[in-house]
């Protein structure tokens, strides 16, 4: 790979994640109801949450992979209402696993897949993101050369971990490639910490706070970033 890069946030840049994990939550509890109705009543408690406490005690490292760390946090639910590990660890992965499957039923923004083909055929595109997300399981392969995640290097955004990885593996200075995203701490920040381009997609009319790093460019649309991402590689 020997063109510029463009690496991507996924949630709330390319997609609303708040609908998204709302419903996919809500479809692993109406499985639990039906398979470990128990736990369903004890998530109504605090207990959920001392749990969630313990098990990041217990596994900082978590704090990078969602996965692991909800799908820990269900078993030890189950197992708090008297399954034992194995059964619990069983029951926890068949509810994850509905979890997931309604954690990829994205409804994207509009011009979101048209831009990130137009974008393709000139740009090398990347995904990063603190989610768990998978852009083949969505379909996204097709625009983006790879990804890397949280979990992958094991540090969240706005590390710079994520970043050196995708430039890295691109095989591009920092100079010669951009991030886009919605979040002004993890993905302008932290790609501006790297010396790499970053495009804050501000979809809601946010009001940039005056001690926040400021980006590249900002958009309002996905379908404005064709020409911003060309003037700001043409003004280099």
């Amino acid at each position: 790979m020997n063109r510029r890069l463009l690496t991507f946030d996924l949630d709330n840049t390319l997609w609303d994640v708040n609908a998204v994990i709302i419903a996919a939550e809500k479809a692993m509890r109406g499985w639990l109801e039906v398979h470990v109705p128990e736990v369903v009543a004890f998530y109504q408690t605090q207990g959920v949450a001392d749990i969630r406490s313990r098990v990041i005690a217990e596994h900082p490292e978590f704090r990078h992979n969602l996965s692991r760390l909800r799908t820990l946090v269900v078993q030890r639910s189950i197992e708090a209402c008297g399954y034992g590990p194995a059964q619990a660890s069983t029951l926890a992965q068949a509810a994850f696993t509905v979890f997931m499957e309604c954690r990829h039923r994205v409804q994207y923004f509009e011009g979101a897949l048209e831009t990130l083909d137009q974008l393709a055929g000139n740009y090398t595109l990347a995904a990063l993101s603190n989610g768990n997300a998978d852009i083949a399981r969505l379909g996204l392969d097709r625009y983006f050369s790879f990804s890397c995640s949280a979990a992958d290097v094991g540090a969240s955004k706005p590390a710079p971990d994520m970043f050196l990885a995708a430039l890295n593996r691109a095989g591009v200075k920092a100079r010669d490639a951009a991030h886009v995203g919605d979040h002004l701490h993890d993905d302008i920040a932290g790609a501006i910490g790297v010396g790499m381009h970053a495009v804050w997609c501000n979809f809601v009319g946010q009001e940039r706070p005056a001690d926040s790093v400021a980006p590249s460019a900002t958009v309002t649309s996905l379908a404005a970033l064709l020409a911003v991402i060309e003037d700001l590689f043409s003004a280099r």
